[in-house]
């Protein structure tokens, strides 16, 4: 679908502005945590700018590209945004930032405490300006403890937080990351949605916060929640973990053909599934009839569903777990996705043409609002690309435009004149 370069037209949006329309957000992040959470701002309405280096953010190398700083792990994280550069080594750079927290509802960064505070943008600083700020931030480790100080990545919290050894008990072996940065894209969901829930408290008090999303403590509770299992008690009445989630045999099941991934959670999802399976007579078998049954027998239960799931082919399968209502899906790499006929038809995937980069594509809002819908209103900026239209709707007349922006100034007044 072509659109026109500086809007993505999108298939289901009933307006072009989300439910957080009105609410601007100054963005110092880089890499993933925030970047994905101000991007979900930016795509719920919110007009995010993003405050780069001269360097720009590493993301903007990171990955295949066509164009200079356009890569594509950058291009989808960052959505939605205007980019502005500013050196805050600069007393004049830093100045810019300061007017810009000035009228700013929303102040993302994800440095280290420590140094914010050094750079003057600390949680104090930046309220003392704008106490109806909401300032959030992500870092490795709470504040509140003696490791807050240190660094961390997305790879260092699946380690710490029980993720990678999760991995090594679920998969009997060493242990492993996942092949996603799960933990830095889960805190750029807890990101947004505790900055959508401090600006509805703001609305009832009048006043900003501060947020903190720390990914140590963010990834073990995600971890926790199920697995905490019988440690919930004090003293823990049987081992920790949930041990559906570790038997051998909790996979995607081998057919004649292929693989297929099928599951029954209810004791009435569990007959029909024994049935479709050709073993009605396991039905009434204690170790088959009741939740806490199959849970203390589960290597047993979904070693049976793997034996017999070899006897057909996947397609087969599939229709005879759709006649029984039974969830399953065949095993698809990340490569089939992109030629899903269910998410092309549902609008998921969507082509659009950058002013700069070409055709490119990009995935949906997953979200739908019925009344406020998000948008995609804007491609991935190019560095520094809206530096002289912010500057200009903070004030700045044009000669200091241009001595603020310096080589990015050509590039802003392209942007801005088309």
């Amino acid at each position: 679908m072509e659109a026109h370069p500086s809007h993505i037209e999108s298939p289901h949006a009933k307006s072009p502005y989300g439910p957080l329309q009105g609410v601007r957000v100054i963005d110092l992040s880089i890499n993933v945590l925030g970047p994905m959470g101000t991007q979900i701002l930016g795509d719920m309405g919110a007009d995010v700018v993003k405050v780069e280096t001269p360097a720009g953010d590493d993301n903007r190398r990171t990955g295949p590209s066509r164009g200079e700083n356009m890569a594509a792990l950058f291009l989808t994280f960052n959505r939605n945004k205007r980019s502005i550069v500013l050196d805050l080594g600069r007393p004049d750079h830093r100045e810019v930032l300061l007017r810009l927290i000035d009228g700013a509802d929303v102040f993302v960064h994800g440095m280290r405490r420590k140094s914010a505070e050094k750079l003057g943008i600390g949680y104090q600083a930046v309220a003392s300006r704008n106490p109806r700020v909401i300032y959030a931030y992500g870092g490795g480790y709470s504040q509140s403890g003696p490791y807050r100080d240190r660094p961390a990545f997305d790879d260092i919290i699946q380690a710490a937080s029980g993720l990678a050894g999760a991995m090594a008990r679920s998969l009997q072996g060493e242990p492993r990351y996942m092949p996603t940065v799960v933990v830095d894209k889960l805190c750029g969901y807890v990101l947004a949605s505790s900055v959508s829930m401090a600006l509805y408290a703001r609305d009832r008090t009048g006043r900003g916060q501060e947020i903190e999303v720390p990914m140590m403590e963010s990834a073990a509770s995600f971890l926790l929640h199920e697995h905490l299992f019988a440690a919930s008690f004090d003293p823990p009445s049987a081992p920790v973990g949930y041990p559906r989630m570790f038997t051998p045999s909790r996979r995607p099941y081998p057919t004649k053909d292929g693989h297929i991934g099928v599951v029954a959670i209810n004791d009435a999802q569990w007959r029909r599934l024994l049935t479709a399976l050709g073993r009605a007579d396991l039905v009434d078998d204690v170790r088959f009839a009741s939740i806490d049954q199959r849970t203390l027998h589960i290597d047993t239960v979904y070693a049976t569903v793997e034996q017999e799931l070899k006897a057909k082919t996947t397609r087969e399968w599939q229709a005879i777990f759709d006649a029984a209502d039974i969830p399953n899906s065949p095993v698809r790499r990340i490569e089939d996705l992109l030629q899903d006929s269910y998410l092309w038809e549902t609008g998921f995937f969507r082509r659009y043409h950058h002013p700069s980069e070409g055709q490119l594509v990009t995935t949906a809002i997953p979200v739908r609002f019925s009344d406020t819908p998000g948008d995609i209103r804007r491609p991935p900026p190019r560095l520094g690309e809206h530096g002289a239209e912010i500057l200009q709707e903070l004030g700045y007349g044009a000669a200091e435009v241009e001595a603020l922006l310096g080589p990015h100034a050509a590039a802003s007044r392209s942007s801005s004149a088309s």
